[in-house]
């Protein structure tokens, strides 16, 4: 696969996290990353037993339903198992670390397993200047996206597109920066 970069520099893996809510009790219902070089993965998260917290404000916000996770949700050992498998032994950067990291523990620790990479804060790779241009960067990401959905991958696509816009990346394999996604 072609890797995404610019003067030497690969373009970091970003991940993303959606949840029944925030705060004590809420827990992983999708999670979802993008590649350095752009491939993207993306999966519902079944419930575990106790996983009872649901905040109506978070389904309003990314639309998942705990009925759709009955359904359509993979199991926890499952999904740990699978990211295990993709992510041995790579780095991925979130944009809320404090809660992602949580979230991802919540998972592991309920599926018995460690996870076999690193998840580390988005913002250890901008500088202060880049710090100050993230937000506008996002929103005008968002803009050409046109993307109204918001889920886990989704939202990776965002931000990996967001971090290279900041950086002055392009991609190396003349893929467009951003593309449509609905």
């Amino acid at each position: 696969m072609a890797t995404v970069a610019h003067a030497g520099t690969e373009v970091p893996a970003i991940l993303d996290i959606e949840a029944s809510g925030f705060g004590a009790g809420s827990y992983p219902i999708e999670i979802g990353y993008v590649s350095g070089d752009g491939s993207s993965y993306c999966t519902l998260i079944r419930p575990a037993p106790g996983w009872t917290h649901w905040d109506p404000k978070a389904q309003a916000m990314h639309g998942i339903s705990r009925e759709l996770l009955l359904r359509h949700g993979r199991e926890v050992k499952d999904i740990a198992r699978d990211l295990n498998e993709r992510l041995d032994g790579k780095v991925l950067y979130s944009d809320g670390w404090g809660n992602d990291f949580v979230w991802l523990s919540r998972l592991y620790d309920e599926a018995g397993l460690i996870p076999r990479f690193r998840v580390e804060s988005l913002r250890s790779l901008l500088n202060d200047a880049e710090a100050g241009m993230w937000h506008a960067a996002k929103d005008s990401v968002a803009a050409d996206l046109l993307s109204t959905r918001h889920r886990a991958s989704t939202d990776a696509q965002l931000l990996q597109h967001a971090l290279m816009r900041v950086k002055g990346m392009q991609p190396a394999d003349g893929r467009r920066e951003a593309r449509r996604v609905t």
